[in-house]
């Protein structure tokens, strides 16, 4: 789970903070929610969809200059393999 701050503006809390209590959930949850939400809209909007291929191939470009760099820098094109077990703190 990753942990995101947010500012609001003074209304703004006030009323997301009245509403969750009306609906008898925490303001993180009303958030959640909202950010759900918000997540199915914008993956359903054709205009953000038509735009993933551009995103993956860019993606990939710089994953490609990653691996270039790493490769440079120490001779191979490949993460070596860990070999052992990982070590464990008594």
């Amino acid at each position: 789970m990753k942990t995101l701050a947010i500012r609001l503006e003074d209304d703004q809390h006030a009323k997301l903070t009245m509403l969750a209590r009306l609906a008898g959930i925490s303001v993180t949850d009303a958030i959640r929610t909202g950010v759900e939400n918000q997540i199915e809209t914008m993956a359903a909007d054709p205009r953000i969809a038509a735009k993933a291929d551009d995103l993956q191939a860019e993606i990939e470009r710089e994953a490609r200059e990653a691996a270039a760099a790493l490769s440079a820098m120490f001779g191979t094109s490949k993460p070596k393999p860990r070999t052992g077990t990982p070590k464990t703190s008594s």
